[in-house]
């Protein structure tokens, strides 16, 4: 007879099966379903806590763009200017400003412009 460690198979199982709580269907309760199914989920994860990074960031620059717009700036020509004036803000920082602090979001255009 062949030796087999179903306890720790099964273990294996049960603890990847707990992983697919909430799934609908048989990607619920089907072991080779499930699996496939949680895998991909990792998959997807793992890729979209990259894409969240450049999301931010591209939701940063049109807040920034559209707070520097109301100066008669574009993003671009805003973010040269601080630059030239070693002005070193980061992009969500900046965003931050423009949505919920104009005066200061103001100030920093003013200084960038001088």
């Amino acid at each position: 007879m062949r030796s087999v460690n179903h306890v720790a198979s099964k273990a294996r199982r049960t603890k990847m099966m707990k992983h697919a709580k909430g799934y609908f269907g048989r990607r619920k309760n089907v072991w080779t379903v499930a699996k496939n199914a949680i895998e991909k989920g990792w998959q997807y994860a793992y890729r979209d806590r990259k894409v969240k990074k450049r999301e931010f960031r591209a939701l940063w620059i049109q807040r920034i763009n559209a707070g520097a717009r109301q100066y008669d700036l574009s993003y671009s020509k805003f973010m040269g200017l601080l630059k030239k004036k070693s002005i070193e803000i980061n992009r969500k920082v900046l965003a931050d400003l423009a949505m919920n602090n104009e005066k200061a979001f103001k100030a920093i255009v003013d200084t960038a412009k001088k």
